[in-house]
């Protein structure tokens, strides 16, 4: 079965930059379209980015369309999200999600636990 764990989180100054690493540790995740999501206190849950299965396809919400980068490894059965010129604005838990379809869309099946995301002015 999918079992998603992100890491990568942490600490940060505006401007800076973390790679998000979102992995799997159950059944392969090469075949699913995969999604960054995020969700700061008080707010609801925000789509950020997302993947198709070979990697070809990616869409980005407008706010961080230029600074963050999803890109994967199914060799690895790894996701990544590179954030770049990071701004308090993105302080928030990022989770990874896999939906058992090849493409990006509504609805996704598994979820990771989230890993904290503090960027400071």
């Amino acid at each position: 079965q999918v079992q998603l764990v992100e890491s990568g989180g942490g600490l940060v100054q505006a401007g800076g930059s973390l790679r998000l690493t979102c992995a799997d540790s159950g059944r392969t995740l090469s075949s699913y379209a995969v999604g960054w999501f995020r969700q700061a206190p008080g707010k609801e849950r925000e789509f950020v980015a997302g993947i198709n299965w070979s990697g070809g396809t990616t869409y980005y919400t407008a706010s961080v369309k230029g600074r963050f980068t999803i890109s994967r490894d199914n060799a690895a059965d790894t996701v990544y999200l590179q954030m770049n010129s990071l701004k308090p604005k993105d302080t928030a838990v990022y989770f990874c999600a896999a939906r058992e379809k090849l493409m990006p869309g509504p609805g996704y099946d598994y979820w990771g636990q989230g890993t904290q995301v503090t960027v400071s002015s």
